[in-house]
């Protein structure tokens, strides 16, 4: 059927339109992925937690692969998990943190957030468990937070992970290391120390010395080894610390019930 000059107009610029909005949705859903995770910054700032997962997942339904939007998930359900207690929720929380860990590692190989972001998850789930199964979840931790400082060697994160896999292993009780031993043939018994511990833990005080989590894990490492001093001063810190994240007054909580039992 003929169209006439008119209706070919009409078709040519249809057309056009068409293949311009085409082109144009990519940018458009990168676009609508970055300001999403922008304003999920911004509440995870003011310690909304969960307005700020909220964001970065409405981020990955545009863009599922989107690294920032991924590691920063899985640290905000990590954040979640440590206020709900031992449950349910929690279990949840953290399997999913692990999840958006895991994609963002394997979507940015290089990249520390996405390798620390893991390490956390997984860490957080080995505390979350008896002792004996923290061991199921050792090698993953360790492996992922030395990737981390790989791409990043000054990581306040990364280095803390590791500080607490060697405190988590020195930790651990006689019959859970005869186990590991036993069924999962492994030597991280030989690799593992307090002095090294400290040493990871100390320095990333020293790198993020705002970070509350950092604090309290040193002085219970201080604690562990007898040091009560500075285990004491190191809680009182915490107590007299500025709030700044989602947990920190939970955290100011615990280090004075600490300093009361030193």
């Amino acid at each position: 059927m003929a169209l006439g000059r008119r209706g070919t107009a009409v078709l040519c610029f249809g057309i056009a339109l068409a293949a311009l909005v085409a082109s144009a949705r990519p940018a458009l859903s990168q676009s609508t992925a970055r300001e999403q995770i922008a304003l999920g910054d911004h509440e995870y700032t003011l310690r909304k937690v969960p307005a700020a997962l909220d964001r970065y997942r409405a981020a990955l339904q545009s863009e599922p692969k989107n690294y920032d939007a991924l590691w920063k998930a899985s640290r905000a359900e990590v954040d979640l998990a440590e206020s709900y207690g031992k449950g349910k929720a929690q279990d949840e929380a953290l399997s999913q943190a692990e999840s958006y860990g895991r994609r963002a590692a394997e979507v940015n190989p290089l990249g520390a957030d996405g390798h620390f972001a893991l390490a956390r998850a997984a860490g957080r789930r080995a505390l979350s468990v008896s002792p004996r199964d923290r061991i199921k979840f050792a090698d993953l931790v360790r492996v992922e937070a030395l990737a981390a400082l790989k791409g990043d060697s000054l990581h306040a994160g990364a280095l803390h992970v590791l500080g607490m896999w060697h405190a988590e292993v020195m930790r651990t009780d006689v019959v859970s290391r005869m186990l590991a031993r036993a069924f999962f043939k492994t030597d991280m018994f030989k690799v593992a120390s307090w002095d090294e511990a400290q040493r990871f833990m100390e320095k990333s005080v020293a790198l993020d010395p705002l970070r509350l989590v950092h604090r309290m894990d040193l002085a219970a490492i201080y604690a562990d080894r007898g040091m009560k001093a500075k285990a004491r001063a190191t809680y009182e810190s915490v107590i007299a610390a500025p709030v700044r994240e989602f947990n920190d007054e939970a955290y100011q909580r615990l280090a004075a019930e600490r300093v009361r039992k030193l």
